[in-house]
């Protein structure tokens, strides 16, 4: 072999060595994460199930359990297919969970999940997101079916920075287009004490966040000057260091239920935790 050879091959050792070296090493997969963060709610009654972007990258999505058909792709069976369900009416997205989101000015939109007008917006609004803020999309009102659209609003969600393990935080949020302003208040079955959740608040507002003590609570809304409630719901639970928001959603001509939140377009107070 000559010297050249000799160098030549020793190079090629070097160069395996060091290939070997990085493909074996722990990578480092730390980085920044968004500076923003915003979750996804569809309470449109009569609302398709829909996927949410902002502007074209996929906030919100489902897979399916299998792929299926005679032709199946690498992708499908490498990363699952997406299903066709997306987030049904009376859902929030990703489980309740925010999505990270960088700064800048962004069109949230909810699209129609399934294969009849695929990928179609229903809901869109225009809005910047600003650096380390909180936000909550909501689809809401009634869905048109002739023009294939709905209401949506977003609200920020300033929750304390330090978690209080002394008291619980809540929050009312109305997303009923057909109802009056009202006030939430919860009343806690061991004490007996009722307390107002903020001021009153208008269809597409939200209350401040109130403290409450840990406990079992009833829940309640009310118009001004009423004397009959527009809304309850019982054994609801708080607890010390979650933050929490009560979403008044459905329609408010239909029947009541105070025992929880079915997945039909009757009038409810609906329950989830912030953090």
């Amino acid at each position: 072999m000559t010297k050249n050879k000799s160098i030549a091959v020793l190079l090629s050792v070097v160069a395996l060595a060091s290939c070997d070296y990085e493909k074996n090493a722990v990578q480092d997969i730390t980085g920044v994460a968004p500076a923003a963060r915003v979750r996804f709610f569809n309470f449109s009654v009569g609302a398709p199930s829909v996927n949410f972007y902002a502007n074209d990258t996929k906030m919100t999505a489902i897979l399916t359990a299998t792929c299926s058909g005679t032709t199946v792709s690498d992708t499908c069976r490498n990363t699952g297919a997406e299903a066709t369900t997306g987030v049904v009416y009376g859902s929030v997205g990703s489980g309740g969970l925010y999505a990270g989101i960088e700064p800048g000015q962004y069109t949230l939109t909810g699209r129609i999940a399934a294969t009849t007008d695929k990928d179609l917006a229903v809901s869109s609004l225009g809005k910047t997101i600003e650096s380390g803020k909180n936000y909550s999309y909501y689809m809401s009102g009634f869905y048109n079916t002739t023009t294939k659209t709905t209401d949506v609003f977003l609200v920020e969600d300033p929750f304390p920075a330090e978690i209080d393990w002394t008291a619980a935080d809540v929050r009312f949020v109305h997303a009923i287009s057909n109802a009056n302003p009202m006030t939430l208040y919860a009343r806690q079955v061991e004490s007996g004490v009722e307390y107002a959740i903020g001021g009153e608040v208008a269809y597409k507002g939200a209350s401040g966040f109130t403290k409450l003590p840990d406990g079992s609570y009833t829940l309640r809304t009310s118009y001004a000057g009423a004397t009959t409630n527009a809304m309850s719901r019982t054994a609801v639970s708080f607890s010390a260091g979650t933050v929490y928001t009560i979403t008044a959603r459905g329609d408010i001509l239909s029947a009541v239920t105070t025992t929880g939140c079915a997945t039909t377009n009757r009038t409810c107070l609906d329950y989830t935790p912030n953090r």
